[in-house]
């Protein structure tokens, strides 16, 4: 890196022992929650992942059609994680398309309308990292929203009997008991648009005015970029309580 960007970080030896000193305090303040295991396995597949994302780039960064592809990748990946949260194993491909639905279409349909009314360049460069963030957040929203509410329903399943007891469909009466509980996934979002500018400066701020591009871009771009999770996210959230009440999930 030069110019503007040694002023934040300076890539050498200094940022990886840094980076593996902050892994290691992770590592040693999650062994009491039991999460130590977790920690390093999430650290060791973020420098693997992050490493062949960007020789993926390297390789496919002037076409288009291989980053259509590596969205699909990244889409499915993130429908089987959710999947396995949700279930808290192994999913089956069954799992895994029903996860589909609210991880990664909302965000697919999102990306080919901002390409085709070219608020979004049709580049790799553009297209593989806003489809990157939403379905990041697709992902989590899915799976908190799905875990979530299967804890509710199991904690109130005798509310449940109750509701079938007096006429409802089992649809609305898992509904009636999930739907708020869940609801829940969605305030991280909420309190992250809320706070912007106040409390955080978001990474698509900080890296555009970095890049060069002027303040009032920036900020252009950041909200474009808070109210785009607002939206995914909360189709996330429905479609996903939906699918949990209709038992598909």
């Amino acid at each position: 890196m030069n110019g503007v960007g040694d002023a934040v970080v300076n890539i050498g030896p200094a940022l990886a022992v840094a980076i593996v000193l902050l892994a290691v305090v992770a590592v040693l303040v999650n062994r009491r929650s039991g999460l130590a295991t977790d920690t390093v396995v999430a650290s060791v597949r973020a420098v693997v992942q992050l490493a062949a994302l960007a020789g993926v780039l390297a390789v496919v960064v002037e076409y288009l059609w291989a980053s259509a592809l590596f969205v699909l990748v990244m889409a499915t990946a993130a429908a089987f994680t959710s999947a396995r949260r949700i279930r808290q194993a192994a999913p089956d491909v069954r799992a895994i398309g029903w996860c589909v639905g609210p991880v990664a279409v909302p965000t697919l349909i999102l990306v080919v309308v901002l390409v085709l009314v070219g608020v979004l360049p049709d580049r790799v460069i553009a297209v593989i990292p806003t489809a990157g963030i939403l379905l990041g957040n697709a992902m989590v929203t899915t799976s908190l929203t799905g875990r979530r509410a299967h804890d509710e329903l199991t904690t109130r399943a005798g509310e449940v009997e109750a509701a079938l007891s007096l006429g409802l469909l089992p649809r609305d009466a898992r509904l009636e008991i999930c739907a708020t509980a869940a609801a829940t996934s969605l305030i991280p979002g909420l309190d992250q648009t809320r706070a912007v500018g106040l409390v955080t400066i978001p990474g698509a701020f900080v890296g555009m005015v970095l890049g060069g591009a002027s303040v009032w871009a920036a900020a252009a771009m950041q909200l474009f970029v808070l109210i785009g999770l607002l939206a995914v996210s909360s189709i996330a959230a429905l479609v996903t309580v939906e699918l949990v009440a209709r038992e598909l999930m």
